[in-house]
């Protein structure tokens, strides 16, 4: 396929670090294959992006596989002003409905027009977009098929949600083992106090219908039971097709794609060189993500906790909460068994021997990363999807252990110790050992996930060539 000729897909997400990372990887799938893929978000992270992916905005982008990997940017026209949350998606809107518009545009009128839009569940507005365009949409769910199921019993009123108040009441779904309260996404509590994102990520839901493709961040064979149980639902949902998971895998020099990241806080240098001056499965690896925050109380009580393990630990600790640390700990940790960072290579520590267990708040892109990577986890959910991950991590896949709130250091402590060389941790580091095989084997060469990208990229350029393509897989 000459380079030219190739189809341009687009992909648009909300701009955050956890929609922004499965963006990336996902469009290196595709690029890989042969397509010409861009990469969009709002311009007010593309200074933050175009430095950490080394690619320029609205160039002509890099190679990746036998294909291409841009990025080009919606201008918002945010001034910076401090938004509320509801103010603030209300913008994204306002603002983002009529630069992406303006962005299809322009693509066309520089000879690449783009041929499909992949949208994204916090954005649901791009796939009308795009679609009142004439262009064929898809949407990538950046959560796993059973928060997906959840989210679709709750929206079209196919399931009895047990009161708030109710704390012992148990319900089930289809294809999902029997949940609690504490296991549903917070954003559909109503106690929540960011509704808005529980009521946009419905609004996805409502013009779903709309696209070609429903993509999930997961594999068939994580999550096979709610995978098989979900067309037998009524109204039928459409069908998801796993792609995932949409993780980093191997070293930093396997291909030219590994290079091309997404960081918007910059990763500490020295974390994978501090790693290899550990034993194995030695250190306690933490991290919350990118937006969990935690009160200066609880920040102490992890910092002893960790601490009190006795065990090198390596701690993702933001900019914006190291002020919360307890006074002197940076020398003490510096001085000690621990180090502290801003941020972190998480796929790349995560690989890495030296790292016993990670402690998480349990968003998807995390749970996939050590699923991948094989590592056993000590489970710290604080809101959103969180909570039905941490279920999954600790009673399904049985590869790690609840830490309870409130957060307390001996509860680390004993979390921690039950993970590493409690009872049941040499169970939990087999099942974490044999999913990660599974994980690889999804994404490898004609596994489950990997095929289902190519079906797409065939579709894709068979419509773009005027034609149906010949799949060589089928969703």
């Amino acid at each position: 396929m000459a380079e030219e000729a190739a189809p341009h897909v687009l992909l648009i997400c909300y701009p955050g670090q956890g929609h922004i990372n499965p963006m990336l990887r996902l469009a290196k799938r595709i690029a890989a294959k042969g397509l010409l893929v861009t990469c969009s978000t709002f311009s007010f992270v593309r200074n933050k992006l175009s430095a950490a992916s080394g690619v320029s905005a609205g160039g002509d982008g890099v190679p990746v596989g036998r294909g291409r990997i841009r990025f080009d940017f919606l201008d918002d026209h945010f001034d910076g002003t401090e938004l509320d949350l509801d103010d603030f998606m209300r913008h994204l809107e306002t603002a983002g409905r009529l630069a992406l518009a303006d962005l299809l545009r322009r693509q066309a009128e520089a000879g690449r027009p783009v041929a499909c839009v992949v949208g994204n569940p916090f954005l649901p507005w791009a796939t009308d977009v795009a679609a009142d365009a004439g262009i064929t949409t898809a949407v990538l769910w950046v959560q796993s098929c059973a928060v997906f199921s959840i989210y679709y019993h709750f929206v079209h009123g196919l399931a009895e949600f047990p009161r708030e108040d109710d704390l012992d009441a148990r319900f089930a779904l289809p294809g999902l083992p029997g949940l609690s309260l504490a296991d549903v996404p917070s954003f559909l509590l109503p106690s929540h106090p960011y509704r808005i994102l529980g009521d946009t990520i419905q609004d996805q839901f409502r013009n779903m219908g709309r696209a070609s493709w429903v993509f999930v961040n997961s594999f068939a064979e994580l999550e096979r039971d709610v995978v098989a149980a979900l067309p037998s639902v009524t109204p039928r949902p459409p069908e998801l097709i796993p792609v995932g998971p949409l993780v980093e895998l191997g070293g930093p020099d396997d291909d030219d794609a590994v290079a091309v990241r997404g960081d918007l806080i910059k990763a500490a240098d020295d974390c994978v060189a501090w790693l290899d001056a550990q034993a194995p499965r030695s250190v306690v690896y933490a991290s919350l993500g990118s937006i969990v925050m935690l009160s200066a109380e609880a920040v102490a009580e992890m910092a002893h906790g960790l601490a009190s393990t006795g065990r090198p630990f390596l701690w993702v600790v933001r900019p914006d909460t190291q002020p919360l640390l307890p006074e002197g700990f940076l020398d003490a940790a510096a001085g000690g068994r621990g180090m502290v960072v801003p941020w972190s290579p998480q796929d790349r520590v995560l690989e890495h021997p030296a790292v016993a267990c990670f402690l998480t708040h349990c968003g998807w892109n995390s749970t996939l990363e050590t699923v991948a990577a094989g590592v056993p986890v000590v489970a710290f959910p604080q809101w959103g999807d969180q909570c039905t991950d941490a279920k999954f991590l600790v009673d399904e896949l049985r590869m790690g252990v609840h830490l309870r709130a409130p957060l307390r250091r001996e509860g680390v402590r004993e979390a921690v110790d039950a993970v590493t060389t409690g009872p049941e941790a040499d169970a939990m580091l087999a099942n974490a050992k044999s999913w990660s095989a599974a994980a690889r084997d999804a994404v490898a060469p004609g596994g489950s996930s990997d095929r289902h990208v190519q079906a797409f990229v065939n579709e894709v350029t068979g419509r773009a060539c005027g034609g149906q393509a010949k799949a060589s897989a089928v969703y």
